[in-house]
């Protein structure tokens, strides 16, 4: 569980999916993707929503990380994925989080990428990165 405005275990889901994916030996590549979409995610749902989760699930040819939060939604999807695009408060910017980077990054480190949101209800994030050997490729 990760909960909205607690910034001193922001981290820590996505801490834990890079010390699982290191125990059963992911390339590196792979490992560092995971940790950036995972982090990117968290910070996410620390700086916006009331509480979220990250959910890690491995299989033979891809791994898959959502992000599900009970948050503010996203108004304008296509807008918030704008590089730079940000309506992070005053708090967050100062501890130097909210620059608008986030939902670019985790799309850009994804080889599929799917978010929904919902105003006043939350948002519902999956990014999968393919497993070297996947023969779709």
């Amino acid at each position: 569980m990760v909960i909205g405005d607690d910034f001193d275990h922001a981290g820590e889901a996505s801490r834990n999916i890079k010390t699982i994916l290191k125990q059963i030996n992911l390339p590196n590549d792979v490992i560092r993707k995971a940790a950036l979409i995972s982090y990117e995610s968290e910070i996410n749902i620390v700086s916006y929503a009331r509480k979220g989760i990250i959910r890690l699930t491995i299989l033979p040819d891809h791994i898959l990380i959502e992000a599900v939060d009970e948050g503010q939604g996203i108004p304008d999807l296509e807008l918030a994925m704008q590089p730079g695009w940000s309506t992070a408060s005053q708090k967050v910017r100062e501890m130097g989080f909210g620059a608008g980077m986030g939902l670019c990054n985790i799309k850009s480190f994804s080889d599929i990428f799917h978010i929904s949101s919902e105003v006043d209800k939350g948002t519902h994030l999956k990014a999968s990165i393919k497993l070297k050997g996947n023969t779709d490729d």
